[in-house]
């Protein structure tokens, strides 16, 4: 359901009284532009996550504890590399980039919920 002009001001007005009050816990809250998902530790992680549980199904097959719980270790290093948020490949992308000037080069899903808040306003 979507908010009235009404309720899209006060949010916004709380929003910015937040950002004005404490506006360290308002970055710690907000989305950061600057961290985004990165394509390459999502695969690394996923393939590390099926490596483990080769890993763990080897060490059930073998009754082996030291393979499973090895495979059990690689299994999660790999969900949490796939997890990570990278700062980097984002900074080095907007370097490169050739958008707005004075504006960072933000994520896809940012582009889309811009595109999506434009068209709320009647904006172009």
């Amino acid at each position: 359901m979507p908010l009235s002009e009404h309720e899209q001001k006060l949010l916004e007005q709380l929003e910015k009284q937040l950002h004005e009050d404490d506006p360290k816990f308002a970055n710690s809250m907000g989305s950061d532009p600057g961290r985004s998902w990165s394509t390459r530790h999502v695969v690394i992680g996923v393939l590390g996550a099926l490596a483990g549980v080769f890993l763990l199904l080897v060490g059930v097959t073998l009754q082996s504890i030291f393979v499973g719980v090895l495979g059990f270790i690689v299994m999660g290093g790999g969900v949490y590399f796939a997890t990570m948020r990278s700062s980097a490949a984002a900074k080095n992308g907007a370097k490169g980039s050739a958008g707005k000037p004075g504006k960072p080069r933000s994520s896809f899903m940012s582009n889309l919920e811009e595109r999506w808040d434009e068209r709320r306003r009647g904006e172009p």
